[in-house]
Formats: structure tokens, sequence, C-alpha cells
């Protein structure tokens, strides 16, 4: 029965759909979360405090990644993690009309992000075992974009939807149905994937060395990433380059939302899907193409400067609008959309630097201690900015995010970069 199992399909058939399954659920803890909680009258503080723990499974999942090498299959924890969301998502569902919903919801929502998490460990590795060298770098771009898309039905229409059904049912009846839907969808894709991904001939259980141990060598590798040379700039640099963005990201949605007499926007669920969602994730996209391909042409270190300028406009961009309140839809769509073109087109330097310090014999376990330590970078300082906001209005708010340049450009400026890094060749 094995010898009939293919280990060969065409990408085309698999990539995009699991991409976009990767994408979903951190779309949905780190700011479809944001939004529902908003709509269901969920203070500030406690949206960001409560929502920023939910990055915790991406932070620590360079630790339990070994557990996905060892114990079964890639394509195992692809189906069953898959599986798992749906199931999670349905709860959730089905738990918002509760009195005590936000407790039980965020319970559920780290369930969520934990098998999230484990997931994206088991798509990254498959991805590789499953392709050779040369089809991972044709399908690159592919598996990107289908991570963006994955934002866009999330923030976008999953957004749109919710803010329609709130005007046909009511705020909680429109956000259980939303998470219900989702929740059917990720149940398809798991029996879609069930059938239609290859079963590579290395996908297969790992043996280690009995006498060296497990926890010896996986140890190891944690040892030689931190006793790198310029370690304490590396994780300076991993820790203070999104710094601006990991207090926004929690308040964005809701200076949206609010009131105008409470310093926000007012816009409607559904524009905020709109202008945050649709229009804000092409931007995001287009942003990280064209950053991707300057950085081709020069390399990192030409654009490493540039970019963590660029991306402080956001600050400047949130001040503006938090002073002069425009009640216009597209002009508020379009700064979303420049804000969010900035953010693409920036990170495409920190992946870029992730990358470079990954170089070496580890590169899969370390370049998964960078992504723990940016989502790090991305958690703490979040914690406290639903807190901070309050206490200083949305205007103010935002201009103490822009002072966040100043630690970002200290590090990028004594970082140690290779001038030919990055350049295609």
């Amino acid at each position: 029965m094995a010898g009939t199992k293919k280990t060969f399909r065409n990408p085309w058939a698999w990539i995009p759909s699991l991409y976009l399954a990767s994408g979903i659920p951190y779309t949905i803890a780190m700011s479809i979360s944001v939004i529902m909680y908003k709509k269901m009258g969920i203070s500030n503080t406690d949206i960001a405090l409560y929502t920023s723990w939910l990055y915790l499974p991406w932070v620590i999942k360079p630790l339990w990644s070994p557990v996905v090498d060892i114990l079964r299959t890639k394509r195992f924890w692809i189906v069953i993690m898959q599986f798992i969301i749906g199931v999670s998502l349905a709860c959730v569902a089905l738990t918002i009309p509760l009195p005590s919903f936000f407790q039980i919801t965020l319970a559920i929502l780290w369930l969520l992000a934990f098998s999230g998490a484990t997931h994206d460990i088991a798509a990254d590795g498959f991805y590789m075992l499953a392709l050779d060298q040369g089809t991972q770098a044709e399908f690159v771009g592919l598996r990107s974009t289908f991570y963006r898309i994955a934002m866009i039905t999330g923030q976008g229409l999953l957004v749109i939807l919710a803010g329609y059904l709130e005007n046909h049912g009511g705020i909680a009846f429109a956000w259980s149905v939303s998470f219900m839907v989702i929740a059917a969808i990720f149940i398809l894709l798991s029996i879609y994937h069930k059938f239609v991904l290859p079963y590579p001939v290395v996908d297969i259980s790992k043996v280690y060395d009995k006498e060296k141990g497990f926890l010896g060598e996986f140890l190891k590798t944690f040892v030689i990433f931190f006793k790198r040379k310029e370690i304490g700039l590396i994780l300076a640099f991993l820790l203070l380059y999104r710094l601006n963005e990991s207090q926004l990201v929690k308040l964005i949605t809701p200076f949206l939302l609010d009131a105008r007499d409470k310093g926000g926007l007012g816009l409607t669920t559904s524009e905020v899907g709109i202008a945050y969602g649709v229009v804000g994730i092409i931007g995001l996209l287009l942003g990280g193409i064209t950053g991707g391909l300057l950085i081709s042409k020069k390399g990192l270190k030409f654009w490493l400067l540039p970019m963590v300028f660029t991306i402080h406009i956001p600050d400047l961009m949130y001040i503006l609008l938090s002073q002069f309140r425009p009640e216009s839809l597209v002009i508020v769509s379009a700064a979303v959309g420049l804000e969010q073109f900035t953010y693409g087109f920036s990170f495409s330097a920190y992946m870029m630097f992730m990358i470079m310090v990954s170089e070496g014999d580890h590169k899969t376990a370390h370049y998964a201690i960078c992504t723990g330590l940016m989502a790090m970078g991305m958690m703490l300082p979040g914690m406290i900015s639903g807190k901070l906001q309050e206490l200083l209005g949305y205007q103010t708010f935002f201009f103490s995010v822009l002072l966040s340049v100043i630690p970002a450009l200290f590090v990028a400026l004594n970082v140690n970069v290779d001038p030919e890094f990055g350049k295609k060749k």
C-alpha cells in the first residue's frame, strides 16, 4: 500500500493552500482577535495586554520544533494541526455569545496559537523535504504571496463579513458566524491536504544518537547561536528593529474603530476591513516585493539604514491622522495603504538579516531562534501599549512611538553586515 503513495505532486496543487492555512491562524491571533474584542466592548488595555500573550507560541516554538522533527512525519503534523485549528475556531464561534466569552475565547485562542505555531514548523519543514532546491527557489514567491492572501482573507474579507452581519443580527451573532465560516474552511483544508499532499521519501521520523542524548544535541544548537560574534548587537537588532510596529499593531484598529469623541476615526467594522485588511495588505505585499528586489540589486548593507527610517513613516502617518481625523474613507484607506507599504518594504531588511544570521550548519534551527526572538520583540512592547495609549491619548501615544527610531537606528549603525550579502549573483 505504501508503494502506491505519490512521492511528488505538482506544487501548485498544495503550496498555495498550505501557506493560506499557515497565515490565517497568526492573523486571527494577532489582528482579528483585536477587532473582535474591541467590538465586544473590551478595553484597549486588556486587548493589548492579553492578545499580546498570543505571540508567545511563536516566540517559543524553537523549543518544541525538534519534537515535530522526531515524532511522526511533517505531513502528519500538518493535517492534524489544521484539524485542531478548525475545531478551535468552531469552539470560539460557539462561546462568543456566553457571558464569560472573553476568558473562554482567550483560552481557546491559546490552543489555536500553539497549533498554528506547530503547523508553521511542520509546513516549513515539509516545503524543504518535498521540493528540491531549485523548485524551492522557484516557488518561494508564491509561498509568500499566499501567506499574504491569508492576511487579506482574515483582516479583509472576514472583517467585512462580520461588519455586514453586525447590521443584521448583532455583534455576537456576527462574529460567531464569521468564526464558524473560517472553522469550516480549515476542516476542509485538513481533508484536502490529507489526500493531496505528497509523501516525500525523506519525510520520516528522525532517530537521534542515544549516546549523545537528544537534550545535549539540542542545547548545543542554542550554545552555538548565542556564542557567535557580536551576539549582543544581533539580539538588539532582532528585538528593537520592529519596536514601533510592536506598539502600533495593537492600537491601529482600535484607533480606526474608536468614536471621534474618544480621539478615534469612528470607522465601521466593514470600513476597517476595507482600509486595513484589503488596501493595507495590498500595500504590504507591494512593499515586500519592492524591498526584496532592491536588496537583490544593492545588498542588505546599502538598504539597511534607509529601511530603518522608512519603517517609521507609519508613526508620522498616525500622528497626522490623529491630528486631522479625516472623515473620508478614501483618505484613510490611502494613508493605511502607504503605511503598510512602508512596513512591507522595510521588513525585507529584517528578513534578510535573519537569513544572514542563520547561515551555517544549523541554518534551520537558528532561523527558528531568530523568528522566536522576532515574536518576543513584538510581544513584550505590545503588552503595555494599550495602557500607554489610554494614559497618553492617541496623538501623544503615536508621537512617543516615533521615538523608537533612536534605538533602532543605533543598532543598525553598529551591526556588522557584509556589503555583498543579499546581492543577486
